[in-house]
């Protein structure tokens, strides 16, 4: 048998007298370092329901489910398969809609669905071929961000109107019977749809 180095006599006998380096948590709560990337906190005023940190999620902890009968978008954040990457901050077109805390332990329970949040979005849907289009705080978020350029879309005009109720919802809005006519414009239609009007009427 060989006698240990010196350097390993070294370290064994100022462990024994130096405290423990790990956390005391649950004990005493963690104080995490800076920059610490933890529990992503989800902004709902914020959150457009884009569904970007949902493509760029590298460990798919966020799901995203569209129920078009009941004009809702779910979406799922399993903290369980959360690797706290940092992508769905940094590539959240609000820039606020989600940000890292130093929350990490926290996470730790016996019943994983503990740590399942779901969030939900009003959608907007296609009138003619029921083809979701995106979220109507995703559709408003654009148009403020463009501004006066956002009046060149008709749907955005359509989603204007219902904000300032220049004209009754019932009056603008017509039942598509038949296939898509010049009046469906004015409709909320999909940009697939909207170009099958345009290149039959225009």
């Amino acid at each position: 048998m060989k006698y240990p180095k010196i350097r390993e006599l070294k370290e064994a006998v100022i462990s024994l007298v130096t405290p423990a380096y790990t956390t005391s948590f649950p004990r005493k709560p963690h104080i995490p370092f800076e920059n610490y990337r933890g529990k992503p906190e989800v902004d709902d005023k914020n959150c457009v329901g884009c569904e970007t940190c949902a493509n760029v999620c590298p460990s798919r902890a966020i799901t995203i489910e569209d129920d078009r009968t009941t004009g809702k978008r779910v979406i799922t954040r399993n903290f369980g398969k959360c690797i706290f990457c940092g992508m769905c901050q940094q590539h959240c077109i609000t820039g606020k809609g989600v940000t890292l805390s130093d929350k990490i332990f926290d996470l730790a329970v016996f019943d994983r669905n503990k740590v399942i949040e779901k969030q939900e979005k009003n959608l907007v849907i296609c009138k003619n071929c029921n083809a979701v289009i995106t979220t109507d705080e995703h559709i408003r978020y654009m148009h403020n961000k463009l501004g006066p350029l956002a009046f060149a879309s008709i749907l955005n005009l359509n989603l204007l109107n219902e904000k300032l109720e220049l004209v009754k919802k019932e009056e603008t809005e017509v039942e598509i019977r038949d296939g898509l006519k010049r009046k469906d414009m004015f409709n909320i239609i999909c940009p697939n749809c909207m170009r099958s009007v345009l290149i039959q009427y225009i």
